[in-house]
């Protein structure tokens, strides 16, 4: 297997230490530290006037518990290796999550921003004509990821749609609403981040979020509901940041206000209130609880140790390295993992193409209901292996991991592949 990227190796890294501590055969980690299948594709798409292939991938990597399930990055420095990396750690998102999935993950090198709606609308349609026969409703489910969005899925399922000769909502997830999506999926993975900062603060130090300072690093899709979602709960937001910069006010931030400010500007420093410090500034302010909800690899070793927070909230996936984690672990500091903290958009994704194969649809409030009774459910498990595992060392991480390779290995014992 190739491993140019960090980011795979330490994924790899993470899971044959959670294989060892759960005590698990070598077997799994050989089935699990590898795809199944990795497909790679040029998409010819026509640019001011001249055509440009453009270079996308599907890795596909374990489908031992149902369908293969991840979404589609487009983005200008995306690598096959990194997509293996998000593979596998969906595959343990969505065996943590209790959902019927396994674990893929797609992406396209190109910055979205650089083409012209006709031109993003083709390059879309074009990832599906080369893809079409590996995805479906009980093959291979995409969804957005960074640098898509709804509007890219609704062009997506309608190109399927066209070439299987009948509409089939089902094989993408988080759709506009008013295609066979549900609005609850706009908000899904932030919603959830606040809900596992909520439980995790709860079982952690006994009280609710009322109060509680909490600093978001990244205010996109995820982000920027993290904030919201927080602050409804009581948390006074005192820091968000973008790639314009850190927005830090010690007195607590108009959450929906700077969402309209960002909305309208695209710069979280447009926000009139606070100092205005660097980017990388809001994840060292004096904040109770950090969500880290930008990129991979935000924490790092040299770093580390500027970082403040005692609780660590991965919205992000993968943002906090092995040797930063390490660093944290012994200074007292939890985090929650990406996989059990960032899973409410495939949980929603879940629902929502539960109810795309039924035809039929939920209200808000039902699918939230729904929703957050999976994701503190999941975080009890969690926490619950935690307690068993617990040593010297130990991590939430491994303890997700482990629960997430157990589901595997039972699957996968089922079906006799081991």
């Amino acid at each position: 297997m190739p491993m140019q990227s960090i980011f795979l190796q330490d994924t790899l890294r993470i899971l044959k230490r959670a294989i060892e501590i759960g005590g698990f055969d070598k077997i799994i980690y050989d089935y699990l530290s590898r795809p199944m299948r990795v497909i790679a594709v040029s998409i010819p798409v026509k640019v001011n006037g001249s055509v440009e292939i453009f270079e996308g991938y599907r890795v596909q990597h374990n489908n031992a518990l149902g369908p293969f399930k991840g979404g589609i990055r487009f983005h200008p420095e995306v690598t096959l290796e990194d997509d293996m990396a998000l593979a596998t750690l969906m595959t343990l998102k969505n065996s943590l999550a209790g959902i019927p999935y396994g674990g893929s993950k797609g992406a396209i090198r190109v910055d979205p921003k650089a083409l012209k709606t006709n031109e993003l609308e083709e390059l879309s349609r074009g990832y599906v004509r080369a893809l079409y026969s590996f995805i479906g409703p009980d093959i291979d489910i995409p969804a957005p990821d960074v640098g898509t969005n709804p509007q890219i899925m609704a062009w997506m399922v309608d190109e399927y749609s066209k070439i299987v000769g009948k509409n089939v909502p089902g094989v993408f997830t988080a759709k506009p609403a008013e295609l066979w999506g549900n609005p609850v999926r706009e908000y899904a993975t932030g919603f959830g981040v606040a809900i596992m900062a909520r439980e995790a603060w709860k079982n952690l130090f006994n009280g609710d979020l009322n109060g509680v300072k909490v600093a978001v690093h990244g205010f996109g899709n995820v982000g920027k509901w993290v904030a919201y979602w927080a602050s409804k709960m009581g948390a006074k937001v005192i820091a968000i940041a973008d790639i314009s910069g850190t927005v830090y006010d010690p007195n607590g931030i108009d959450v929906e206000k700077a969402m309209e400010i960002v909305s309208k500007t695209g710069k979280v420093v447009n926000y009139p209130n606070g100092q205005k410090l660097s980017p990388e500034d809001a994840l060292y302010v004096n904040a109770d609880v950090l969500m880290p909800c930008a990129i991979e690899d935000t924490i790092r070793a040299d770093n580390v140790s500027r970082v403040k927070a005692k609780l660590i909230v991965e919205g992000a996936n993968g943002p906090t390295t092995p040797e930063a984690e390490e660093y944290l672990t012994k200074r007292g500091v939890v985090i929650v993992p990406d996989i059990l903290a960032n899973a409410g958009g495939v949980i929603m994704s879940y629902l929502e193409w539960v109810e795309n194969l039924q035809w039929v649809t939920w209200s808000e409030e039902e699918t939230r209901s729904k929703l957050e009774g999976i994701l503190t459910n999941n975080f009890k498990r969690v926490f619950d292996e935690y307690g068993k595992i617990k040593r010297e060392g130990i991590t939430m991480r491994d303890a997700a991991i482990v629960t997430a390779i157990s589901r595997i290995e039972k699957a996968m014992k089922l079906r006799g592949w081991i």
